[in-house]
């Protein structure tokens, strides 16, 4: 009884989620002697990317993982 109720709560969250998660197109790639530093690729324009390395050193680039043609789909309704 108790697998039931789980299995329905996890069935019931992923139902109610979008239809997928998209990467966003932007990364930041932070400076950091001795091989340190790292990565965030949570930016959606340039210029959120760039104001965010400005002063602490670093680059943006774009997110090798983002699908491009994700955001020009057309989405039709059936009927």
């Amino acid at each position: 009884m108790r697998t039931i109720a789980i299995a329905s709560l996890v069935f019931a969250t992923l139902a109610l989620l979008p239809d997928g998660a998209q990467a966003a197109p932007w990364c930041a790639d932070y400076g950091g002697g001795r091989g340190g530093g790292g990565t965030n690729c949570g930016f959606y324009s340039f210029e959120q990317c760039m104001a965010t390395v400005r002063g602490i050193g670093g680059f943006c680039r774009q997110n090798g993982f983002e699908n491009p043609s994700y955001r020009y789909q057309r989405r039709y309704r059936r009927d």
